[in-house]
């Protein structure tokens, strides 16, 4: 076998459709145009979103809010997560990310103090409620903003 005997799998090809070729072609006279308008033209076509000069759906709808492209999004922990670690662990967003505990690390980690804490834990973090950092205190822990 050459490289110049190489040929695709049967079946594997078609024919390009040729238009406006003759009626014995099968794609003569409006060469699959149909009949005047605007994409019959040539040149003819409508830019996306175009309603033929009603008011187009995107500019009918109502825009809301603001979504900043700088903005900072956390990966969200509560306290009564973090009771999953044994006591004296160092707990950081590595360590969460190895555990299930959160799935994607994002921009970085918030504690929120929802739940109770039972364990003297070191927790690494971005940032931090008030809440929270007390209550990790008051367990015996100590918080560490990165």
């Amino acid at each position: 076998m050459e490289l110049n005997s190489l040929r695709p799998a049967l079946g594997a090809t078609k024919n390009r459709k040729r238009i406006g070729r003759g009626p014995g072609s099968g794609h003569g006279k409006t060469a699959t145009k149909g009949h005047k308008g605007q994409k019959a033209r040539s040149g003819g076509s409508v830019k996306a979103g175009f309603e033929g000069g009603q008011m187009p759906l995107q500019r009918r709808l109502p825009k809301r809010g603001f979504n900043p492209l700088s903005r900072t999004e956390y990966a969200i922990v509560n306290l009564k997560q973090l009771n999953a670690f044994d006591d004296g662990s160092i707990v950081d967003l590595q360590m969460l990310l190895e555990n299930g505990i959160i799935k994607k690390g994002l921009d970085g980690l918030k504690i929120l103090a929802d739940g109770v804490l039972e364990r003297k834990l070191t927790v690494k973090a971005h940032r931090f409620s008030g809440a929270a950092k007390e209550k990790i205190t008051a367990a015996g822990g100590s918080v560490e903003e990165i």
